[in-house]
């Protein structure tokens, strides 16, 4: 269960906002605040003490650096789904040289650097939406 998603809080909340969504979690999953509540059949059962960790977690800056490291490597895992594969040769390159730039459906640009790619990224954002794209290219060796 992703502890941002169970208080209604975004990744880079701040603690207060961390601590008002906690109590509003709790009041909300509450058993004595369910009982005769026509909308508890709708409501899924959520045990106090998972909402009380992810309170703690969240809260305490380096639990929270742990607990987003890990949530970072399984969405790095799993990942998002690109929309489309573009070969680096339909970039652009822009003038300043070292990225280059391909359109977004929306009106943005997604844009490759060399430091992205020398750390081998593939998936790369649009700046203006969500959408992602799969930028196929190979490095060359320095030795040829």
């Amino acid at each position: 269960m992703n502890f941002y998603d169970l208080l209604s809080v975004p990744a880079g909340a701040t603690l207060t906002e961390i601590k008002s969504a906690y109590r509003r979690t709790l009041l909300n999953f509450h058993p004595d605040k369910q009982k005769g509540s026509l909308s508890s059949e709708s409501t899924p059962d959520i045990d106090i003490a998972v909402i009380k960790d992810a309170y703690l977690t969240l809260s305490t800056p380096h639990l929270r650096k742990q607990y987003d490291s890990k949530f970072k490597i399984h969405t790095v895992l799993v990942g998002p789904r690109p929309a489309q594969v573009v070969s680096l040769d339909e970039f652009e390159e822009e003038a300043e040289g070292g990225s280059w730039r391909y359109p977004c459906r929306c009106g943005g640009v997604y844009r490759v650097t060399m430091s992205l790619m020398e750390s081998g990224e593939h998936l790369i954002g649009c700046g203006s939406c969500s959408e992602v794209v799969w930028a196929g290219y190979e490095l060359q060796d320095d030795d040829g």
